[in-house]
């Protein structure tokens, strides 16, 4: 809260002289207005006396009605407070408000008497000035705070004689005053709906008294606060520099920033043992733990608390920490002079697993650093290594895949075979002949015990004929083949093949020619239907 206020004795002329033209302000022959404050001291001046003045009398209004206030015959006025100056002016000390009228100041020239009349008006205030901002909430240094959004209300009223001019003006903090609204009124105030946080910033009110020009001035900070809209939010870390264990609890969006506490199965880590550090920035607390106290499935909670309460329960969110788990594949072939990926996967881990790559030799391990031959990468959970010239003395072995977190360690070994490059093309070649072999094999064993499968004959034309006679010997295959045989021995089928237009002679004495092949073929197909339906005797 801050107050500004002082005298305005420059205006005061002005001020005096506009009193001077106010119709009814003084009575009649007054000469001079002048103003005075409560409680302060003021001259009045009598004006053109002469020295050779035997006496000089002061009136607190109409002389001859009154006896004098104070004259330069008296060596003690009545009123402590009022004195001579020079035998000639008038001097009054604490003003008071019954100290307003016209005054007479009458001097005593041998036979004649000359009068000056002066008007003194009292001002009082402005004083007692008050300003409220509701609704609102006062900080220990006296700033004010609202609710964003609300409707508010801005109030200020002063004591003064006579009634004050009165105003508001908003200051900003990065832009122009600008003026809200001035009257002439004990009283003023008005009202702004929607607060919004632009609208914060410094809030004065100010009075002047319109006779003395006297100005005070209430001035006010108004901040606008408003709770985050979402909730907290957590997660764990892994310090760089050695296995120390960090929990971070964000709440973003409020004004002011938020109370944020971590605890720990309903106790406040502030107080622990096992709390090394703690930093609050902003809307951001983190706690920093050492590893001795931790184990898997501890569960920690932040707590957040705004000065605007948006919810019945202070908003909470939780932390649970995990061991490292693993998978890998176990084991992993390479080629001489090749190239191989060995790959680790952490599946599961809270706060997240440095992941290394060590060489198991023996006893010994040896932790892997990246080179022209192994690269190293890692995409989130996933760590490969990249082994380029694969050789078989300095690679073949087990590698192990450590992940590790303040909670614990898990380990995972990886089997790496190196072999020597296999001929394909040989390889092939040799299967291939084994199949020709094998083909080969059956058809002979096949053809050896079931001859009949072979064709007895086949002939074909040649390229330039466009029709091929294939006539095949047949035997009768039902009860009566062996009686045939016994009774006639001399019926003879033979198979003639008419190929490239030459004749052959047939066993039963015909001759076929290429023009009548196809009527000597039914012929003969006719012939043996013949011969097979007639009766045997």
């Amino acid at each position: 809260m801050r107050t500004r206020g002082g005298g305005a004795a420059a205006g005061l002329a002005l001020l005096v002289c506009l009193c001077s033209l106010l119709p009814g302000r003084g009575a009649a022959g007054t000469e001079e207005v002048t103003v005075g404050e409560v409680g302060e001291s003021i001259l009045l001046v009598c004006r053109n006396v002469s020295e050779q003045a035997r006496e000089v009398d002061w009136f607190h209004g109409v002389p001859g009605s009154i006896p004098p206030l104070v004259s330069s015959k008296l060596e003690l006025p009545q009123d402590a407070r009022l004195s001579l100056v020079d035998n000639t002016s008038l001097r009054i000390t604490e003003l008071r408000l019954q100290d307003e009228g016209n005054y007479t100041c009458k001097e005593v020239l041998n036979q004649t008497a000359h009068e000056h009349r002066v008007q003194l008006l009292i001002a009082s205030g402005p004083s007692h000035m008050t300003v409220t901002i509701s609704p609102s909430m006062a900080l220990p240094n006296g700033t004010r705070y609202v609710e964003k959004y609300a409707t508010v209300v801005f109030n200020c009223t002063s004591n003064s004689r006579p009634k004050p001019t009165m105003g508001w003006t908003f200051y900003p903090p990065s832009s122009s005053p600008e003026v809200f609204t001035e009257d002439n009124s004990s009283s003023n105030y008005f009202i702004l709906s929607n607060f919004s946080p632009s609208l914060q910033g410094n809030y004065s009110c100010s009075a002047r008294n319109p006779l003395s020009g006297r100005r005070q001035t209430l001035t006010k900070e108004l901040l606008v606060y408003y709770p985050p809209q979402s909730v907290p939010r957590c997660w764990a870390q892994t310090l760089e520099m050695g296995l120390i264990l960090q929990l971070f609890c964000s709440w973003a969006g409020g004004y002011p920033p938020p109370v944020l506490q971590w605890r720990e199965e309903k106790r406040d880590l502030e107080n622990s043992s096992c709390v090394v550090n703690t930093t609050v920035t902003a809307d951001t607390r983190v706690e920093t733990l050492n590893s001795s106290h931790l184990f898997h499935g501890k569960e920690f909670k932040c707590v957040g608390n705004h000065v605007i309460k948006a919810q019945t329960a202070d908003p909470t969110c939780t932390v649970q920490i995990t061991i490292p788990s693993l998978e890998a594949e176990p084991l992993k072939t390479c080629f001489v002079g090749g190239n191989v990926t060995l790959t680790c996967r952490v599946t599961e881990s809270n706060p997240p697993a440095k992941i290394t790559w060590l060489r198991s030799s023996g006893r010994s391990e040896a932790e892997i650093q990246a080179g022209k031959r192994h690269h190293i990468m890692q995409e989130g959970s996933v760590s490969s290594l990249t082994i380029q010239n694969c050789s078989h003395s300095d690679d073949e072995g087990y590698y192990l895949c450590k992940a590790q977190n303040p909670v614990g360690l898990r380990e995972v070994y990886v089997c790496l075979t190196v072999k020597k490059p296999v001929n394909i093309v040989g390889v092939v070649g040799t299967i291939v002949v084994l199949l020709l072999l094998g083909i080969l094999v059956i058809l002979g064993i096949i053809l050896y015990y079931n001859p009949l499968l072979c064709l007895k004959g086949s002939v074909f034309r040649n390229q330039d004929s466009s029709d091929v006679l294939v006539l095949v010997d047949s035997e009768a295959e039902d009860k009566e083949e062996e009686e045939e045989e016994a009774t006639s021995d001399s019926t003879v089928h033979q198979v003639t093949a008419l190929v490239n237009g030459n004749g052959l002679q047939m066993g039963n004495g015909y001759h076929i020619t290429e023009g009548d092949s196809d009527e000597q073929h039914s012929k003969i197909s006719s012939e043996e239907t013949e011969h097979e339906e007639r009766p045997i005797t």
